[in-house]
This record gives structure tokens, sequence and C-alpha cells, in this order.
């Protein structure tokens, strides 16, 4: 489609909302789901707004779904007007003192955290109005979202904080070299780690290809994963393959404690080994929250402080020795 001059005088919200949903599912299909309507009205509403705007938005066939860099910047400016939308909803309801508006959380996959839950419960108790989303993103996604100010806020495994962002370290989540009831280690301790790097491995995908999850990083300086057998960006999925005998891998402890004690799932890792990486609540000093995404922070943080006084200290871009966009490049 050859760019044209932009009509619009034909453009409304409607189709600037729709859009954005196809962007945040990447399918048409799911954000027909998501908007109760029919995936052909979804599609109508593309091909309506990108002959509007004279210009393809998506490039999309069965196996691809990329945006142009119109499209790219089309959904920032999307983003853009949702929050101002959001906040004019924010300011309404101000004169009757009940706070309202949309709460989005990115977390990284299976976050084991007992304050995050906590927070969730005392927000909707103290503005039962406001909405919450949670989305499961990658580190990398929710690192480089909220660096383009198009998410506030994000928990995300970090290797170190981050230059330009404000990262707050949570906990340590540690991690196990695991492996199923029928794998020929079952039942073993104390094997060197030079003797499992060819055993056959399982991956998380999404700690693969680049990517920031610090699974890369934790099976590369163990030595491990140089003949990948299986592969799922879901955590439960890999769980599976390892539980069936297929190969090793390395997973977060707490969110397989239950396959663990059952005996499904045996940790070949010893606790010298020190298997982890670092949780972080990662803002953006630049980017002024909603009124109701402030109100999420303010219970989270003190939450936090709640839980352990010691902690109260953030990590900047001003105060930290590692602070470099290294790890982006590294990992």
């Amino acid at each position: 489609m050859n760019a044209t001059r932009p009509k619009l005088h034909h453009l409304n919200w409607n189709l600037l909302h729709t859009f954005l949903v196809i962007v945040e599912e990447r399918s048409i299909t799911k954000a027909a789901d998501r908007l109760l309507v029919r995936q052909p009205s979804v599609s109508a509403a593309l091909q309506r707004l990108e002959e509007t705007l004279g210009s393809q938005l998506i490039q999309r066939d069965s196996r691809r779904f990329v945006l142009t860099k119109r499209g790219e910047l089309l959904y920032k400016e999307c983003v853009d007007i949702y929050r101002s939308v959001a906040r004019i909803g924010d300011k309404l309801s101000e004169e009757h003192d009940e706070l309202t508006g949309l709460v989005r959380v990115l977390v990284v996959t299976h976050v084991v955290m007992p304050v995050l839950d906590r927070s969730l419960t005392l927000l909707n108790r103290q503005h039962p109005s406001v909405n919450v989303r949670i989305d499961v993103a990658t580190s990398q996604d929710i690192v480089r979202a909220v660096s383009q100010k198009l998410s506030p806020f994000g928990i995300c495994l970090l290797p170190n904080p981050l230059a330009g962002l404000t990262c707050r370290f949570l906990l340590r989540e540690e991690f196990g070299i695991l492996c199923g009831r029928d794998h020929p280690l079952y039942g073993l301790k104390d094997i060197p780690l030079a003797d499992m790097k060819d055993e056959p491995f399982i991956a998380l995908a999404c700690g693969q290809d680049g990517a920031l999850e610090p699974m890369v990083s934790l099976r590369q300086g163990v030595g491990l994963g140089s003949r990948i057998i299986g592969s799922s960006p879901h955590l439960e999925e890999v769980a599976r393959m390892i539980a069936a005998g297929m190969g090793i891998g390395i997973l977060p402890v707490a969110s397989v404690q239950d396959a663990l004690a059952a005996g499904t799932l045996w940790d070949l890792s010893s606790p010298d080994e020190n298997l982890g990486a670092d949780l972080y609540f990662v803002t953006n000093p630049a980017m002024e929250p909603s009124a109701a995404e402030a109100a999420f922070q303010r219970v989270f943080e003190a939450q936090l402080l709640a839980a352990d006084p010691a902690s109260a200290g953030a990590a900047s871009a001003s105060d930290s020795q590692y602070l470099s966009d290294a790890p982006l490049k590294a990992l």
C-alpha cells in the first residue's frame, strides 16, 4: 500500500482503539475476543484505518505479525491518546472522591510474591472503581515498555539495575537445574556441572535469542544447554517436558515447588552453585503516572516497606556502579 495523505477527517477513536488492541494482543482473533466483536469486524476496522491513513500499518500473514514503521509511530500515539482519555476520567472523578482508571501491571511469568498479592487486595479495598490488568511479558519487553513510556512500571528479572530507570530490588529468585522422575540423573546430588553439559536441554523460549531473561546467562554461565531438544515460552510446558524425562532444564524453584514435593521433578543443583536472578520493580522517572497508577505504586511501595524496612532505597541511574545498558547487549 503506497503512502498517501491521511484523510484525518474520517479518523475516529473506535478505529484507533481497535488498532491499539490488535497490537497489544498481536492477533486479530484475540483482539476480537477482547473487544467482544466478530473477527471480520476487527479486520474491516484495520483495513478502514489503513485506507484512512493511506499506509499499511501491520505486515501480517500466517507466520508473521510485524508493525511497519508508520504502525509503530501510530501505536505510540494511540498509547498517549489512551492515557489522556484515562486522565480525563481521573480528573472528573476527583470531585466525587472516587478514584477510577486502569492500572496495567507488567510482570514476568510465575512471580511468587505475596507483597504484590497484598497490594492488589489493598488497592481494591481503597479504590474499588480502579480496574487492574496484569500482563505477562519477558523482562526485555517490560524494560522496553517502561523505557519508551508505554507503561509506567513493571516487575522483571535483571542481571543489574539499568541506566535511565529507577530499579528497586525486590527479591532474589532461586533457580534449580531440574530433571524428571524417568531421567537417569533423578535422585542424584552433587553432580559436577561438567558432567551435565552434554545432557539434552529443555529451554524456556523467552530466555533465548538474546532476550533479557537471566535464564540465558545462568545456562551459559554453568555451561548447560549445548543440545536443546525442547522449548516453550510457557513455564508449565517446560516443566512438563522436563518431568517427562526428555532432558534437564533451569527453572525458578518457587514456581515448581509442588512438583518437587510430589517427586515428579528433582533438583540436581547444589546450594553452593548459587543459581538465581534478581527481581526488580522498574519505573521511569521521566513518566508521569495516572492517578490510578500512582495509587497502586503508593500501595505497593508501602507494602514493600512494611515487609522489609531496610529495603526503602532504590537503585537509580545516579547511584549504582553497575548501571549501564550493557546487560541489554550482553544477553
